[in-house]
């Protein structure tokens, strides 16, 4: 099977483990609806309240203080430019260490990037491939950053079955799939379409004592994660605005000290002689003011309390899993405890194309007035659907009950 294409974004407990979904056929079966609104969370953002937006993981949303932030540098920057872009730098570093305080990182060993995409080929560049050398990808992965991987060296897809049922299942397919050839294995540390924990642990640590490189997509992690960067991965990369509350176009790439001096800037810089991260994050006269933002989205997080801005997000879409999980023919797929997204499968047939996921999500946004993300698989693709600290369970309600109907048309 070859990966398949996921459509662009579609995107306080690290993930140690995968526990199956019990199917709920019955409003007995579930549990109960959560607790209410998080208080003052939906005034933070400024969305559109007549769209119910349960697909936080794809392009995430930046809360009003952080765009403030954000737009208080970019007058600054217009005010003084000499002044902002000669210290750039400096402040860059300075904001790279509040992030990396978050996430539990070394300050020195991260660097701000624009998105995963791009972090996944700086991290391929770094490795100088050779000729017979393979990189293992699976059948969840993010299509441009498998992609990335396609471009630099042969790629061997590993077929992992959506229904998986936990951790040690992924990790024995994942370590059957590997070859006297494999050199580095590229996964999901939480896959965007199926919302499943992959790259574990356990995985990382079996992968590096066979000496095989990893590579760790962590697009959906800080925010979520209270450990993103658990298992100490080769390279790992995440978006900070998704979960992280930061501006769009801010992610960071974490490298390990072995590799650090192989990570080359995307294009030449006058912080060239620094080395890695400061080499890689300066590129003269661009918009520095959402990487310079990013801090304050974590901030903001750690001030709400991030134990209990995950707890929230998690029994807000345990709940709309449930609720779906009512509707003939969908399925849940197993999941990770703590997440924030949840993905099911839709009546076999549907979405088995990207053409007819998006067709279907789009159906889903006009009809219904929600935004979701349905992904293609084949012989039929599922729904993906996430909780925020804007969200309410009515939002999933009205969800269910549209999408019913809408399937039992037709």
């Amino acid at each position: 099977m070859t990966a398949p294409a996921v459509p662009p974004g579609g995107e306080g407990q690290s993930v140690r483990g995968v526990r199956g979904v019990r199917g709920v056929r019955g409003r007995r079966g579930i549990r109960g609806v959560p607790g209410g609104e998080f208080p003052g969370g939906a005034r933070l953002f400024r969305l559109d309240p007549a769209v119910a937006h349960l697909n936080h993981g794809s392009f995430g949303a930046v809360p009003v203080p952080v765009a403030e932030a954000q737009r208080r540098l970019a007058e600054e920057a217009m005010a003084d430019p000499d002044a902002f872009f000669l210290g750039v730098p400096d402040r860059l570093a300075a904001a790279r260490g509040r992030v990396a305080a978050h996430l539990g990182a070394d300050p020195e060993g991260i660097a701000f990037v624009t998105n995963a995409t791009e972090a996944a080929n700086l991290a391929l560049d770094a490795l100088r491939l050779d000729a017979d050398g393979e990189v293992l990808v699976t059948d969840h992965g993010y299509g441009t950053v498998v992609a990335a991987a396609a471009r630099r060296a042969r790629t061997v897809t590993v077929a992992l079955d959506p229904g998986l049922p936990d951790e040690d299942a992924v990790c024995e397919a994942v370590l059957a799939a590997l070859t006297p050839r494999t050199r580095v294995v590229l996964i999901d540390q939480i896959s965007s379409p199926t919302a499943r924990p992959l790259a574990t642990p356990r995985l990382l640590a079996a992968l590096r004592e066979r000496g095989i490189t990893t590579v760790v997509d962590g697009a959906h992690a800080p925010g979520m994660l209270a450990e993103p960067l658990a298992g100490a991965p080769d390279f790992w990369f995440g978006n900070l605005h998704k979960w992280a509350y930061a501006p769009a176009g801010s992610a960071v790439l974490a490298v390990a000290p072995a590799h650090r001096d192989r990570v080359a800037a995307p294009v030449p810089s006058w912080e060239d002689d620094r080395g890695f991260p400061r080499a890689v994050e300066f590129r003269a006269t661009v918009d520095y003011t959402g990487w310079l933002a990013a801090p304050e989205g974590l901030d903001l997080v750690a001030g709400l309390g991030a134990d209990r801005v995950r707890a929230h997000n998690a029994e807000l879409v345990r709940y709309g899993a449930e609720l779906l999980d009512e509707i003939p023919g969908v399925t849940p797929l197993p999941y990770g405890e703590g997440l924030a997204m949840r993905s099911l499968r839709l009546p076999s047939g549907l979405a088995r194309t990207q053409p007819e996921a998006v067709a279907l999500r789009e159906e889903i946004a006009a009809r219904l007035g929600c935004r979701v993300l349905v992904w293609n698989w084949p012989g039929g693709g599922g729904i993906r659907i996430s909780g925020q600290i804007y969200n309410r369970p009515e939002e999933y309600e009205r969800l269910t009950a549209g999408l019913r109907d809408l399937l039992a048309r037709g």
